[in-house]
């Protein structure tokens, strides 16, 4: 019987970027929040309580802060696509769900973004 999948989830991360497609959004910095799903097998962490062996979510989120922080993009979706290759790629994540809000874009919502899947679920 398979063991399944363990997540890992990084939740209301909340890093400031340059993101917009008005003119005025190129000039100021504003504030996007991340949700975070990361899927991993994370029995050796279980099994020797050795966090080499896992995802370090400290490392992922100061990662995601640098990276995050020195974009530019137009669109949520842009970023989001980034975001997930860059953890795909650099953090060798085979399944992800990664949500991008930007707080405040729409009046009188409290928030507007993308929720994205990638990879291949255990």
């Amino acid at each position: 019987m398979g063991r399944g999948m363990d997540i890992i989830f990084i939740e209301a991360l909340n890093i400031e970027t340059t993101i917009g497609v008005y003119a005025w959004e190129r000039q100021i910095r504003q504030h996007v929040i991340l949700d975070l799903e990361l899927g991993a097998d994370a029995r050796k962490v279980y099994e020797t309580g050795e966090l080499r062996y896992g995802v370090d979510y400290m490392a992922v989120s100061t990662r995601l802060r640098e990276f995050v922080g020195g974009q530019s993009c137009e669109l949520v979706e842009t970023l989001a696509e980034r975001i997930a290759e860059l953890l795909r790629t650099e953090f060798s994540i085979g399944w992800l769900r990664l949500r991008v809000s930007k707080p405040g874009a729409v009046p009188g919502a409290r928030a507007v973004g993308v929720l994205i899947e990638r990879g291949v679920r255990g």
